[in-house]
């Protein structure tokens, strides 16, 4: 409920408000003014201090309905006409029979009203004359002071006096133009029969207001309504007198200028309330204006990602500027090749009949390459079993971060890979194959190394969905982690066989047997519990039970997994990761699934294309070809693929070039349509409330790189800030990045690169903030703090001078002053400062509020020079004191 003000609680206690106000004054209440509120506390203690106060309201009222009775009392006792008419003639005698003897000559009989005839007003049967005079309109109400006209039968034919003999009542000028020359004649139809023809008499122009018509032609042109009645046909009557009974006639001015103006130009304003039920019956827009085809509501129309609406268009066969117009009238402004989201074209489709279905990146692919007669699904189909060969298992290693999965790899592969990631932590997906010796046989295994920090969740998933058999590692002395129940479900969403080992069990407090319990859980029960997932305890420190885990592997492989693939074929597999090398260009980590990837092969890895020429294993040593199974670097793309896209090897350049520029184009317009914001006029009020953040991401590698950009874009930072990347890519900081962020005030973040010497200068030039990060969560909680508004600058303390007090002169007007010598450094004026004593520090927090040399005010004073300090009123100051002069300076973030 809305706070009482103080002129309302006067109104309550029938006071004025200044005394309701010297009176809250009294009471101690804040009150500055007649519009400063009360609280309802206060409102009560003021009822019941005058509970015979009378509201203001009441008095009114009382006073209204008396007026109103008084009114009505007066209205009682109006003057009648016939009174009037008396009183007239007591002051003029004779004015009421000249005046009538003068309009009988001019003013046409009217006839009575309808609801009161008279006998005198009848037309005799004989008397055609009469007879044939139309009736004119009811005369308006107010035209005649002396009320109801009489018949004319009893108005007694005299002739009329001459012009200005008897004094006329003035009348108001009606006319506009200028004078027109007098009547040479009769006006037409003024001679009634029974009446001699008025001589023509010299009258003035414009004399009561009417002016006089010169050609004789009837009043009012065809069709107008200030047409005479009849115009043009003879008549016997003389017309209606303009301004009188009747319709109004040329030159009268009952319209805006008029009697009326005020009335109908003086409008009340419509209230809150009216005005809100005129906005709440408002009907929703409508489409109007265009003509577009509609559906019967079953239509099913397949739009890519990214589509326009020329491209739908030319689906239903219509115009595009239609389609914007129908858009527009549903409150939507789009242009006719601007890229529309999902939401937008299916408030499109429910308004003309349509089902829109946005097809998915897979099928948009497929699509695709049937244009160039490329069927994956019928390749698939039609494999001949005589083809297949065996092929290596591929296992991916999966698990929380820090439970050991790197170290686990190099004790398989007899290598040290954890040493060179930053932070001990794996930040990129890695691919290798080993041999290893099993029932006398040399078996090849393809292990997939992912990252276990959460933000590499896309990393996981894409590494199980290559996979054919994961390992989840997990820590005897940690158990089951949030990123082991991930990874766990992405394995079994893969529906891919799973092998546990439970690793670093030579670990103080390392406890194997909790994590085969906390597992049943999740459906994965031991083999020793009556389960049939298999637990390999191991120490990727030590080296125990590494060679039992690969057994394991190839046991399930050779059990479950049908080891098959078709090698003499063309190439077919994904690209896992890629990087841009400052020698060797764009660098793709691929696995080949399918057929033999060869060095001279024109391939294609989503929008990326190019020839392989050369292709390392990863040993850095080179590579002729690549069967099923088996992953390489290829270099030879123009550009740097993505990570997670499926390469192929096409038949020629071109064919390869084609694909990844339409490939390019559709991700292209999928991106600005998902960019693409929803702008209405209330938005615009908005835009000054939010802040934008906007990021340029460069990375070493484009998984990094992906996995950064979703994380940051999952930060939860409220309404009031957005955070945009707008540009990302792998390799070295450019002068292009620098400059794209100097123009839209973007934060370069470098993850795991570094600028060029050129582009830092240029950088600063800019002055575009560049940052460097090489652990994904450092960059993650600085961000988000900075979105936060939590990342204050640091600052570090200076000290700037020290002075040794050695004489101390008090004053009446300025406190102590201390006259000292500095030792080192600067003694500042108005800085702030602390005294020292033995060492210790006695009070903080002291400002230099005066410095003086001699008798100068100084501004600073240097070391060896002597000086007075003035403390202000701080009384504890010896002599042998130091007084330390120090600033707060901010500190540069590294």
């Amino acid at each position: 409920m809305a706070k009482v003000r103080v002129h309302e609680l006067a109104k309550q206690l029938g006071m004025e408000s200044k005394v309701v106000l010297a009176k809250l004054q009294e009471m101690g209440e804040f009150v500055r003014s007649a519009s400063s509120t009360v609280e309802a506390p206060v409102v009560r203690k003021m009822l019941e201090l005058f509970p015979d106060a009378k509201p203001v309201e009441e008095v009114k009222t009382a006073k209204k309905t008396a007026a109103k009775k008084t009114g009505a009392k007066k209205e009682d006792e109006a003057i009648t006409p016939q009174a009037a008419a008396e009183l007239l003639e007591e002051i003029a005698p004779g004015l009421v029979e000249q005046a009538t003897a003068h309009r009988a000559a001019e003013i046409k009989p009217v006839a009575p009203a309808p609801s009161a005839p008279t006998a005198s007003a009848i037309p005799k049967p004989g008397d055609h004359a009469t007879s044939s005079i139309p009736r004119p309109p009811a005369p308006r109400p107010g035209n005649n002071p002396f009320g109801t006209p009489r018949p004319p039968a009893a108005r007694p034919p005299a002739a009329r006096p001459p012009f200005g003999a008897t004094p006329r009542p003035p009348q108001r000028p009606t006319g506009t133009g200028g004078p027109r020359p007098p009547m040479s004649g009769p006006r037409p139809g003024s001679v009634r029969p029974g009446f001699a023809a008025r001589p023509a008499s010299p009258r003035p122009a414009g004399a009561g207001g009417f002016p006089s018509r010169t050609d004789g032609a009837p009043g009012g042109a065809p069709g107008s309504p200030y047409r005479t009645p009849n115009a043009g046909a003879p008549t016997t009557g003389a017309p209606a007198r303009p301004g009188g009974a009747g319709r109004p006639q040329r030159g009268s001015t009952g319209g805006a200028f008029g009697k009326n103006a005020s009335k109908s130009s003086k409008r009340k304003p419509k209230s809150r309330k009216a005005l809100r039920d005129e906005f709440d019956n408002m009907q929703a827009p409508q489409l109007g204006g265009a003509v577009v085809p509609h559906g019967d509501g079953k239509t099913t129309i397949r739009m890519r990602r990214g589509a326009s609406l020329a491209d739908f268009a030319e689906k239903i066969i219509a115009d595009p500027a239609a389609l914007v117009a129908a858009l527009f009238h549903l409150g939507e402004m789009v242009t006719a090749t601007q890229s529309v989201d999902e939401d937008t074209f299916a408030l499109l489709g429910s308004e003309l009949g349509y089902v829109i279905q946005i097809v998915s990146p897979e099928d948009e692919d497929r699509e695709l390459l049937e244009t160039f007669d490329i069927n994956l699904d019928n390749e698939l189909a039609s494999l001949d079993p005589s083809k297949l060969v065996t092929r290596p298992p591929v296992v991916t290693v999966m698990g929380h971060v820090d439970h050991g999965k790197t170290r686990m790899l190099d004790a398989i592969r007899q290598t040290e890979v954890i040493k060179t990631e930053a932070g001990g932590i794996t930040q990129h997906i890695g691919a290798y194959q080993i041999h290893h010796m099993h029932d006398g046989i040399d078996r090849a295994i393809t292990f997939i190394d992912t990252p276990g920090h959460e933000a590499f969740t896309a990393m996981r998933a894409r590494g199980a969905k290559v996979t054919d058999i994961a390992v989840l590692v997990v820590a005897a002395d940690d158990g089951v982690m949030p990123q082991t129940i991930e990874a766990l479900n992405h394995a079994q969403a893969a529906d891919v066989p799973i092998v546990v080992a439970v690793n670093k069990i030579d670990k103080e407090g390392a406890n194997p047997e909790k994590v085969r319990q906390q597992l049943t859980e999740y459906n994965l029960v031991a083999e020793e519990y009556g389960g049939d997932t298999i637990f390999v305890n191991v120490s990727a420190k030590s080296g125990d039970g590494i060679k039992e885990l690969i057994d394991s592997i190839l046991l399930t492989a050779d059990a479950v997994i049908d080891l098959q693939a078709v090698a003499d074929d063309s190439a077919r597999g994904v690209a896992i990761e890629a990087h841009l090398d400052r020698g060797r260009g764009p660098v793709a980590t691929v696995l080949v699934q399918r057929g033999t990837l060869k060095v001279g092969d024109a391939i294609v890895a989503g929008g990326s294309f190019g020839r392989v020429r050369a292709m390392l294993d990863e040993h850095g040593e080179i590579v002729e070809e690549a069967g099923p199974s088996r992953p390489v670097q290829v270099l030879g793309f123009t550009s740097v693929p993505s990570a997670g896209d499926t390469f192929l090897v096409a038949d020629e350049d071109r064919t390869a070039r084609q694909i990844a520029e339409k490939r390019q184009a559709a991700e292209r317009n999928a991106q600005l349509a998902k960019a693409r914001k929803k702008v209405s006029l209330e938005d615009f009020m908005e835009q000054s409330k939010i802040t934008t953040l906007n990021l340029i991401i460069k990375g070493d590698v484009s998984g990094s790189v992906e996995a950064l950009e979703d994380a940051l874009m999952l930060l939860d930072v409220g309404a009031e800030v957005d955070l945009r990347v707008i540009h990302r890519g792998v390799g070295a900081i450019t002068k292009s990045d620098i400059t794209l962020a100097s123009a839209s005030t973007a934060v370069v973040i470098g993850y795991n690169v570094k600028p060029e010497p050129q582009t830092a200068i240029f950088a600063d030039q800019e002055g575009v903030d560049v940052r460097f990060y090489s652990v994904i969560y450092q960059a993650i909680d600085e961000i988000e703090l900075a979105l936060k508004g939590l990342l204050k600058p640091e600052f570090e303390e200076i000290v700037v001078g020290n002075a040794e007090i050695r004489e101390i002169f008090k004053s009446s007007k300025f406190g102590n002053i201390a006259g000292s010598i500095v030792l080192d450094g600067i003694i500042r004026r108005n800085a702030k400062a602390r005294l020292l004593r033995a060492g210790e520090t006695v009070t903080d927090g002291l400002s230099i509020e005066s410095l003086k040399r001699f008798k100068d005010d100084a501004t600073e004073v240097r070391e060896g020079f002597e000086c007075g300090i003035g403390v202000g009123n701080y009384k504890d100051v010896q002599i042998g004191d130091v007084v330390q002069v120090y600033e707060m300076r901010e500190k540069k973030r590294v």
